[in-house]
């Protein structure tokens, strides 16, 4: 609407004579637009995601950034344009004057004259369903048997009785049961404390930590789940930069210095891809000495995943589909040869290595059926096969540290340091 008024002002101030063409608009980044040294109303086209939303009687304020800068780009428009559209997370595409801000908070910002919505999002109905899943559980998720086993601390039953009748654990995964919750609600996900029993007193260990862990049904590739996880891994950043940002700051500056040009190297560049088969190549080709010898077949270790992350550039990496031998059951199976191989993926990220796991699940039941006889433990999880029975579907998910994630957005280096209480082998503090 107010992009249609000046066009009709324009086209009354235009006599007979020819009427002069506006110059077209120039594209700029983010980054580009926020260290512009002109600002005499040249008209500018900026793209990105809108970081927030605030609407006053005449007046709209939107923050958009796209990648390019850790600073997002004020826009100041007319309060016409005010849609339920514009709402945190929809792309943009807004077209305006660059202006010197009155705002002591940034050098410029954008005068609108049209704002065009690319793409809406609804943060707050984007599909998935929060489930909260048990923290005790009977299942041993992960395969590694690093579980802390539940009893009641008081001795009023039969020695050889369980509380529960079978073995208790603390959970080391919910995806089990997101597994079950995803046949009904399709997109699931849960946010909440996990517990490894690893002897471990390494910089990214801890014996209690959250997890963000989904689960898709529908899934059929890996390629599509990719695409969630490095969705989540960049929209949750430019939320915390945009609402945390001294927080932030005070790391970048006292903690990890030269993190916020790290940190942006990550959003602006697409995250890259390679197999497991590709990554021991490119570290037997290393001229770096290993602790840990590299071979197929053989788990990749820490100073495994951080060497190829340097390798392709300090961008995070997708490392996909493992020998078969090295995962969990429930992994898909891709039917491969010689070298067997499973439907999984890591995203390593810099500094800190492995931050994502995930997988295609197998959802043939006869392939499954197979993997639990194979391991011995077909009784144990008869009712996880039994999904396969009803209406199963191709499906995947993934799990995220929340401990490792800060890690990697705030550059610090040790995770006991993210987590007010951590606790680990020899260590249990209050």
């Amino acid at each position: 609407m107010f992009g249609a008024r000046c066009l009709l002002r324009a086209l009354r101030s235009c006599t007979s004579a020819p009427c002069p063409r506006p110059k077209p608009s120039a594209r700029l980044s983010v980054r580009d637009a926020l260290g512009a040294r002109s600002t005499n109303g040249e008209r500018v086209k900026v793209q990105g995601w809108i970081r927030s939303v605030r609407s006053q009687k005449e007046v709209l304020f939107l923050h958009i950034n796209d990648g390019s800068s850790l600073e997002s780009l004020q826009v100041v428009a007319d309060s016409s344009f005010d849609s339920r559209e514009l709402a945190f997370g929809s792309s943009v595409e807004v077209q305006g004057q660059l202006v010197k801000s009155p705002s002591k908070k940034q050098n410029v910002e954008l005068k609108a004259e049209k704002i065009e919505i690319v793409g809406n999002c609804d943060a707050k109905d984007s599909g998935f369903v929060h489930i909260h899943t048990p923290i005790i559980t009977s299942n041993d998720c992960e395969g590694a048997g690093e579980l802390f086993q539940v009893e009641p601390s008081s001795k009023v039953k039969v020695p050889e009785e369980n509380f529960f009748n079978v073995p208790a654990f603390l959970t080391v995964s919910g995806q089990l049961h997101l597994e079950v919750m995803s046949g009904a609600f399709t997109q699931v996900f849960t946010f909440g404390p996990t517990f490894r029993a690893e002897n471990s007193q390494s910089r990214r260990h801890l014996a209690e930590f959250y997890m963000v862990e989904a689960e898709i049904s529908f899934v059929e590739s890996l390629q599509d789940l990719m695409q969630v996880m490095e969705g989540l891994f960049k929209t949750a950043t430019m939320m915390v930069l945009s609402n945390c940002t001294e927080d932030v700051e005070l790391c970048h500056k006292f903690i990890a210095p030269g993190q916020k040009d790290r940190l942006e190297h990550m959003l602006k560049n697409n995250f890259l891809i390679i197999s497991y088969t590709e990554a021991v190549e490119i570290l037997k080709q290393a001229s770096q000495n290993f602790t840990f010898t590299p071979e197929w077949g053989v788990d990749l270790h820490t100073e495994h995943e951080k060497y190829l992350v340097k390798h392709c550039g300090n961008i995070p990496v997708f490392v996909i589909n493992y020998p078969l031998a090295l995962k969990p059951f429930y992994m898909r199976d891709n039917e491969d040869g010689p070298q067997h191989t499973v439907a999984a993926v890591d995203l390593l990220v810099p500094g800190v290595g492995e931050l994502f796991g995930g997988s295609l699940r197998e959802e043939r039941y006869h392939f499954l059926e197979q993997r639990l006889a194979r391991s011995g433990l077909t009784e144990a999880y008869q009712w996880y096969l039994d999904l396969r029975r009803f209406g199963s579907v191709p499906h995947g998910g993934f799990g995220m540290g929340f401990e490792r994630y800060l890690q990697c957005i705030l550059g610090i280096d040790n995770i006991k340091d993210v987590i007010p209480f951590p606790r680990f082998t020899h260590s249990c503090v209050l």
